[in-house]
């Protein structure tokens, strides 16, 4: 669950800490007061992208960070895949600090990380409810995601999946055989060119680089080669003019003949230097007339480097990339030559593929259609609970071709009126509808998922009244298996939370700020009479607000 959230100068909010409850979580204020930029903030914290703007005006940075504790066993599994564990006291801390440069930084437990490891994590916490689930619910090529999850088929779709991939692989290949003769020809002359050429360059991996190592000496070699003959000289000197090494020697000479007893350790120390002299001398000689410089060998590798250079561009961008290639191509060329054999068994090897594809697919859709049935009686129970009593829910499956997902036409079919008969979800569900039948789906599928909590930034889309305190007690309903937290503007929602919080927006010294704020039990009542009337409260709306927290306990 979220326990704790924290802002700092995101949009209009200057600072913020909201401290959630397990159970139901309501946000209420009126219209612009800053409801939606706390859904942002939380969108921020799970990785999700943002903008600059975002960012108060006059600020440099904005900060939002969470505490997620009390995780399911499920979750926690879910989440040490990414390397995520709790800390000691079973909990998660996320931090994201945004910029206006853009430097901007994400850390997991205090140790920094990307916005995709933080994206791929998030779905093991947060299930946010918007807009955007509404829209894949009305897309029928979504339907089967749904009833997936209630069919708990992972290995029927595992099974269906490495056959689906088996049988479009076979095909492929034998398309790619079953070529005319004169597209034959011409692609087994490219391949042979490719492969020829690239063969005879002997690309190894690593070889340009030494290379271009190897060029840069070359370019520097005139002044190497003079700075090295000028060591030597000041070790050796010449015939006019004594180096280093003659003064040493010199030096040597003169102290063992001096004879001096205490100084026997300095006279061991000035003969290693010698020696060290010497040894230096030999080391820069021998590389001196070792290094092969010469304009032959400049040529022979500049070319080299222009070689492999218009091989490696041509073929994949780098030695490795370019031996992939060559290896690619000879395979092909090796299905082309040997077309009428290797067609064969490939044709051979495609029945058994498909027999295996066919018996997955039975499989798959087994599942679905045994699932479909307990879904459409839970689906219509709740929404006949949340006022919609005449409701028909129907999950159509329909066989259709293979694809990736399996070989069902999966959608969704509703009447929510009675003596209609069912037609597609996106051509008759209202918005009011289309939420509760979001609210109902979510909460068959609570428990079949890893996500402890949800949020439901548009559920009272389109709704009021009988239909209002319906969805209100679904939503209690579900935020006794899952923290539920909620942004809405009806008081039947707001009177069945356990934790209200309230957003307000205020202008002060030309600049506008939003609080938020847990209620007590009697501004909480003042806050739901707000809602029920507008702003001028009686006696009348304020017993009204508290009649119906009461009413929601029960």
């Amino acid at each position: 669950m979220l326990k704790y959230l924290h802002i700092e100068n995101i949009a209009i909010i200057e600072s913020a800490d909201i401290e959630l409850t397990g159970g139901f979580n309501v946000l209420t204020g009126e219209t612009g007061a800053g409801k939606s930029i706390i859904i942002d903030s939380i969108n921020a914290v799970l990785g999700e992208r943002t903008y600059k703007e975002i960012i108060r005006n006059s600020a440099d940075k904005a900060l939002v960070s969470a505490v997620f504790g009390n995780l399911s066993a499920a979750s926690v599994s879910a989440l040490s895949e990414y390397g995520i564990n709790p800390d000691e006291d079973g909990n998660i801390s996320v931090q994201r600090v945004l910029s206006q440069t853009g430097n901007g930084s994400i850390r997991i437990n205090g140790q920094l990380t990307t916005a995709q490891v933080l994206r791929d994590a998030a779905k093991y916490l947060v299930n946010i409810h918007g807009q955007h689930d509404s829209q894949m619910l009305l897309k029928p090529e979504n339907h089967y995601v749904y009833l997936d999850l209630i069919a708990n088929n992972e290995k029927e779709k595992n099974e269906y999946a490495v056959a689906f991939k088996r049988f479009t692989d076979l095909r492929r290949q034998i398309k790619a055989l079953e070529t005319d003769e004169d597209e034959k020809a011409i692609r087994i002359d490219l391949l042979k060119f490719q492969i020829d050429e690239i063969e005879n360059a002997a690309i190894q991996v690593g070889e340009i680089e030494e290379l271009k190592k190897k060029r840069e000496i070359f370019q520097n070699a005139e002044a190497v080669i003079k700075k090295l003959q000028g060591c030597l000289f000041a070790i050796n000197g010449d015939i006019e003019a004594e180096g280093a090494a003659g003064f040493s020697r010199l030096a040597l000479s003169l102290l063992e003949k001096a004879n001096v007893e205490a100084l026997d350790s300095t006279l061991g120390n000035l003969n290693s230097a010698v020696s060290l002299l010497d040894s230096v001398t030999d080391e820069i000689g021998k590389y001196i007339a070792d290094f092969n410089y010469s304009k032959e060998e400049v040529q022979k590798t500049n070319d080299r480097l222009d070689l492999l250079h218009s091989i490696v561009l041509k073929y994949g961008n780098s030695e490795q990339k370019t031996l992939e290639h060559l290896a690619k191509a000879k395979e092909e060329l090796e299905l082309i030559e040997f077309g009428e054999e290797k067609l064969e068994e490939l044709e051979n090897a495609l029945v058994l593929a498909q027999d295996a594809l066919v018996a997955a697919g039975a499989k798959l859709t087994a599942t679905r259609k045994k699932a479909a049935k307990g879904f459409e009686k839970n689906v219509c129970e709740a929404l006949s609970f949340m006022d919609m009593s005449s409701v028909q829910f129907v999950v159509n499956i329909e066989e259709s071709k293979y694809s990736k997902t399996g070989k069902d036409n999966i959608e969704f079919l509703i009447s929510a009126n009675a003596g209609e008969s069912v037609k597609p979800l996106y051509k008759v569900a209202s918005g009011g509808e289309l939420s509760r039948i979001m609210l109902a789906i979510k909460g068959i599928i609570a428990d079949k998922d890893n996500v402890d909590t949800l949020i439901f930034d548009e559920i009272d889309t389109g709704i009021s009244g009988r239909a209002a305190s319906k969805v209100a007690v679904q939503l209690r309903k579900l935020s006794g298996i899952r923290q539920v937290i909620c942004v809405t503007h009806l008081a039947q929602i707001a009177a069945a939370a356990e934790g209200h919080f309230l957003i307000e927006k205020s202008v002060k010294g030309g600049k506008t700020y939003t609080n938020v704020a847990l209620l007590s039990e009697e501004d909480r009542i003042n806050e739901i009479a707000r809602i029920m009337s507008g702003t001028n409260l009686t006696e009348n709306t304020i017993s009204s607000a508290k009649e119906l927290i009461d009413r929601s306990k029960n």
